[in-house]
């Protein structure tokens, strides 16, 4: 993984990872994954507004990389603000777990072995906004991570049926992390912005409020813990928003992901190790891909959320060992 530190206002970091860089010849718009065609630029052209209404200061930071990198901020912004919506999907685990002495977060981050050199770790200490240390397949929109207030949030995506201009999976991940320090304020921001594209959100605080937040352009389900754990995929589970689910479409095992996680989760006590286990896929199919077809489990994550730390595996957590990051201060 590629780690970054980035410090003063938006416009600041975004300039100077961006100038970094070009300085090191590595252009932006020069990767094959840079895809933008005209259907793009005009969802993009709409989600602008709702950007610069909710959100502007993640424009100064996305015009801040262009200019670094000395290419069209719009370009940039049509490919950052319509991710999620139209390219292919990252396929994820998310588990929580919630008792006495412990507030466990961890996921699993799949996708494609021919891109994991560019996977970045960031650390975000900006002006104006809660700092936080995430991880992410792109730049500047977030996959998962957990802020200055121990508030940890993770996301799943799922293929939309349809799409409206709104906040895209990654962006509304990076936004909570930077706005809100409690479970209950995600569900009230989750309620105000507009939503471009389909998703499970898993968030946990500090004080054990935990839930999955199954939400798209049309609806948001609140799925409140019940049985001292949670667990999400790559489909929506709860009655209202089945009927959103995709059924033709390579989900990497996203149901087969769920229930290892479940019935594990159900039938043993729950720990810290319990949850990293499943995590490595000692209890089923979790993370056991073939990489010679380009998948993989390409980081893993456990935020620790009662005694406040992280441990992260940069690579495939069968293989490789967790590793406590103690580069980020919590409050």
């Amino acid at each position: 993984m590629y780690h970054t530190r980035l410090k003063g206002s938006h416009y600041e970091a975004g300039y100077h990872w961006g100038q970094q860089l070009y300085q090191n010849h590595q252009l932006i718009k020069n990767n094959h994954t840079f895809l933008i065609n005209e259907e793009r630029r005009k969802f993009a052209k709409q989600c602008l507004p709702i950007y610069q209404k909710y959100y502007p200061e993640i424009l100064e930071e996305i015009k801040g990389i262009a200019e670094g990198q000395k290419m069209s901020y719009e370009e940039l912004y049509t490919f950052l603000l319509s991710m999620y919506c139209f390219d292919f999907c990252p396929h994820c685990t998310c588990i929580a777990i919630k008792e006495e002495e412990q507030i466990v977060f961890g996921r699993n981050s799949d996708f494609f072995v021919e891109l994991e050199k560019l996977y970045m770790n960031c650390i975000y200490q900006l002006n104006d906004a809660y700092a936080f240390q995430g991880n992410t397949t792109a730049f500047v929109e977030m996959e998962d991570g957990a802020n200055e207030y121990a508030l940890a949030v993770g996301l799943t995506s799922v293929c939309p049926i349809n799409i409206k201009p709104g906040f895209n999976a990654g962006m509304i991940v990076r936004y909570l992390l930077e706005k809100c320090s409690t479970t209950r304020q995600v569900i009230e921001v989750l309620k105000k912005i507009p939503i471009a594209s389909s998703q499970t959100l898993m968030i946990a605080d500090q004080y054990g409020d935990i839930v999955v937040i199954e939400c798209n352009c049309n609806e948001i389900k609140v799925i409140e813990m019940e049985e001292h754990f949670l667990v999400t995929t790559n489909h929506f589970h709860s009655n209202e928003m089945l009927k959103y689910n995709r059924e033709d479409i390579d989900d990497w095992k996203s149901k087969e992901r769920y229930q290892v996680a479940y019935s594990t989760l159900k039938n043993k006590s729950l720990s810290f190790e319990l949850v990293k286990d499943i995590l490595k896929g000692q209890y089923g199919f979790m993370c056991q891909y073939d990489r010679r077809k380009n998948a993989d489990t390409v980081w893993s994550v456990i935020y620790d959320l009662k005694h406040k730390d992280i441990y992260r595996v940069e690579g495939n957590p069968r293989r490789k060992d967790y590793k406590r990051d103690k580069r980020f201060s919590f409050r």
